[in-house]
């Protein structure tokens, strides 16, 4: 794997600071693609609502519109700071492998070279959790759909917890996508989300204690909600955090400064989250750590005019078609490492 990071290092930019260290960059996105359905019925899925004769007319127009504006998207993550984009893009809300391969062939994404994570999940609407990976970056050892378990409640089934086992900058990390119970359901489904997620991260530590566990996904919920706070154990501030501890980085931005990645009647929520162990933290960076976070936004996503100006641009709305992109927006974090 040493001779592996070495050889990655030539694709990748290098940031030098002060007494002349260099560092190398990396980011890991996440971006709900809301709907991201095509025009064919899957055998037992509902997803009557996304065929040319359902109820949003959703055509091959429509669908390649809707594939060229989140490939779009997606193609532009991170890319004013690594030409390539992210390593990792985490999504949700996508029919079945068609759709990602689908838009893997877009301009905007063809020469990337990205790798699909999909596995069919329980969602009665046939929506699932998927990873693009560059494999030229990360080296998958294994991945796996983990179910999301039920006790006494089976009305709001949902998607699994798909998880991804490899290698990033010669470093042992796992990712798990999310896209937790909606708020349909009582807080007490996400809960539950929450603290299976936390299980498996605690499994994925007991297996190898240096693993970097980075965990993203719609979870429904902001920061400071208790499935997040509480089930789940992700932080407010780094000081609260050991190595094994989960910390949030979203939880000041959304309080302090009032960014969010979706808004409802006017507030801005953060649901779109990507959280991580703390052994990502600290100012030690010859290993793998911790840079920055962001939410990806341009004026071009956004809503310009009539009662929903300012909001994110949803594909449709009311049954209108808006030509836009999603009621989400990414989210992303930036990794370094030092490099000789």
């Amino acid at each position: 794997m040493k001779k592996l990071f070495i050889a990655l290092l030539l694709l990748l930019p290098v940031l030098t600071y002060a007494q002349g260290k260099k560092y190398a960059l990396y980011s890991v996105a996440f971006y709900n693609l809301e709907n991201m359905f095509d025009t064919i019925h899957d055998v037992g899925k509902n997803d009557y609502e996304y065929l040319p004769d359902g109820r949003a007319k959703w055509d091959s127009m429509k669908y390649k519109a809707k594939l060229k504006n989140m490939s779009t998207i997606l193609g532009m993550l991170a890319t004013d700071k690594l030409p390539m984009g992210p390593t990792i893009i985490g999504v949700s809300e996508v029919e079945n492998r068609r759709v990602l391969e689908d838009l893997l062939k877009q301009p905007a994404l063809a020469d990337r070279g990205y790798k699909i994570i999909h596995y069919e999940g329980p969602d009665k609407r046939g929506i699932d959790c998927a990873f693009f990976y560059n494999p030229k970056q990360f080296h998958l050892n294994h991945a796996k759909l983990a179910p999301y378990v039920y006790l006494n409640d089976t009305v709001h089934k949902t998607r699994g917890f798909l998880i991804a086992d490899g290698y990033l900058a010669d470093e042992h990390v796992d990712f798990i996508v999310n896209h937790w119970p909606s708020r349909g359901a009582p807080s007490s489904a996400r809960e539950r989300a929450g603290e299976q997620v936390r299980v498996l991260k605690d499994s994925l530590l007991s297996e190898d204690p240096n693993a970097k566990i980075i965990i993203m996904g719609d979870m429904n919920d902001d920061p400071m909600d208790k499935s997040m706070s509480v089930s789940l154990g992700a932080k407010r501030e780094k000081s609260e955090v050991g190595a094994h501890d989960l910390y949030n980085p979203w939880w000041n931005l959304l309080v302090k400064k009032g960014v969010g990645s979706l808004e409802y009647r006017g507030k801005w929520n953060l649901f779109d989250q990507i959280v991580f162990t703390g052994n990502l933290l600290g100012s030690d960076r010859s290993t793998l750590k911790f840079y920055k976070n962001e939410v990806f936004m341009r004026d071009f996503m956004f809503q310009q005019e009539g009662r929903y100006k300012g909001y994110p641009k949803r594909t449709q709305a009311g049954g209108v078609w808006l030509n836009g992109y999603s009621d989400h927006l990414p989210t992303l974090i930036y990794l370094i490492k030092e490099v000789h």
